[in-house]
């Protein structure tokens, strides 16, 4: 207990800026705090990896353009043109000068609003804002103002280009139905929840040509067979899973980041909500974002392009799903070598191929990675107040390879899966590190990573 409550002093400490700061950092925490905002709503949401993946792409987009035509700093690029049927009229030099970190957080929590279907929330944060900013920081009313508009007409402008991205549309298609077709997925227990997000890849793409443009190797055939390629898949599932170390077990818990975690007490269910593996990772942004002390700028730049990276990956990542369209260990495994064997963890509601956290994780490790010009160390506190102890990485690559295994340890991925889901991933991240005129410091594409599992 007292090392819990020690971690989560650190947490508090860490994203709630109750330590001091060097000159200048309280802006890039303010930025952090008012993200956290739109994290919170989503947790109550019950947002899930896709939908939060799209929400910071666009909150975090509005506030870069916002950075972009008011200072044009180093490392920013003008995304109109680059981004998919994006355009923006140029900066002019007439515009209003505003002020930048009012600016950016009153722009995220206006994203926020327009956005979440629980948005509305965020009006008592976004009041709250400007009070503090006219109290504490003694901006003018004058000069609050104009940021307020300024900040307001890039909020219609980008609320816009996301009406058009196809994701409305998921909503007027057919409901999904599982194929009865053997080694097909299938709705799983305890809830036995209908299929997320079946039509995810016609959401427009950021940066990507297409949601087709990284197919991973085909996956194992499917066989029931026990001397099969895939029956030793699933034999390694089950395996793994009766001699799983204490660590291992952190390790799957760690990385769970199911949105809404179904308990069952006799014949009494109800939900617990924590972040999904998006926030997870952009909870990682913002912490590393104050640990580096970096600049307003840059961590608006950061979390912005992280965004566009997790929103690609999970486009790439449910077109491959969904055509695939692969059994879930739990399902085979129930049917074929041991019909009372539960995972660790509760299987997601979706298709098991490619594996989501391996290839949203190592699409934002990529970009990350580039961003920073050198591995990071850093202790990841973010679902310490879900309960989860901490942990503590080398690198963005090393959290992200990790977030990877543990859906081996947690039951709910075969390693194929795993591997092949780092594989697109790196290649989305080090995509869109190329269209912004980056340059990744990754494995290179078609070398193949170590084994998963080794630390």
């Amino acid at each position: 207990m007292k090392r819990f409550g020690l971690l989560f002093l650190l947490y508090c400490l860490t994203l709630r800026g109750l330590i001091a700061q060097p000159e200048g950092a309280s802006a890039t925490l303010a930025y952090t705090k008012a993200l956290k905002q739109l994290t919170d709503v989503m947790v109550t949401d019950v947002t899930g990896p896709c939908g939060a993946a799209r929400y910071y792409a666009y909150a975090n987009l509005a506030a870069y353009e916002l950075m972009y035509r008011q200072q044009k700093p180093a490392g920013y690029v003008p995304l109109a043109g680059l981004l998919r049927d994006y355009s923006l009229p140029a900066p002019k030099s007439t515009d209003p000068k505003i002020d930048v970190e009012f600016g950016t957080q009153y722009i995220l929590l206006r994203m926020g609003e327009e956005l979440l279907p629980s948005g509305y929330i965020l009006e008592e944060h976004r009041n709250q804002l400007i009070s503090d900013s006219r109290d504490k920081r003694h901006l003018s009313p004058a000069l609050l103002d104009q940021t307020r508009a300024y900040a307001d007409s890039l909020v219609k402008t980008l609320v816009r280009y996301a009406a058009k991205d196809g994701y409305v549309k998921t909503s007027g298609y057919v409901r999904y139905t599982p194929s009865d077709k053997p080694g097909s997925w299938q709705p799983t227990p305890p809830a036995y929840s209908e299929a997320y997000e079946p039509y995810w890849a016609v959401v427009r793409p950021f940066l990507l040509d297409s949601a087709a443009q990284f197919q991973p190797a085909r996956p194992v055939a499917y066989s029931e067979e026990k001397d099969s390629d895939f029956y030793r898949l699933a034999n390694e599932v089950y395996d793994t899973s009766r001699t799983l170390t204490a660590d291992q077990r952190h390790i799957a818990n760690f990385w769970d980041c199911n949105p809404f975690f179904l308990n069952q007490k006799g014949h009494v269910s109800f939900g617990t909500k924590k972040i999904s593996p998006s926030g997870h990772w952009m909870g990682i942004t913002s912490l590393v974002s104050v640990q580096q002390n970096l600049s307003l700028a840059e961590t608006v730049r950061w979390h912005a392009l992280v965004g566009l990276a997790m929103a690609d990956a999970f486009i790439s990542c449910w077109n491959e799903k969904y055509n695939s369209d692969r059994i879930r260990p739990e399902t085979y495994i129930n049917q074929h070598i041991d019909r009372t064997w539960r995972p660790m963890l509760q299987t997601p509601p979706f298709p098991e191929y490619t594996s989501g956290h391996s290839v949203m994780s190592q699409a934002v490790a990529t970009v990350l990675t580039a961003l920073a010009g050198e591995p990071i160390g850093y202790t990841d506190t973010i679902e310490v107040e879900f309960g989860v102890p901490a942990r503590t990485y080398r690198s963005f690559t090393h959290a992200a390879r990790e977030a990877a295994i543990s859906r081996l340890y947690g039951g709910i991925h075969f390693r194929d899966s795993i591997d092949q889901g780092v594989w697109q991933g790196e290649q989305v991240g080090q995509f869109v590190l190329k269209k912004l005129g980056l340059s990744a410091k990754t494995t290179p594409a078609g070398k193949k990573s170590k084994r998963l599992g080794e630390r």
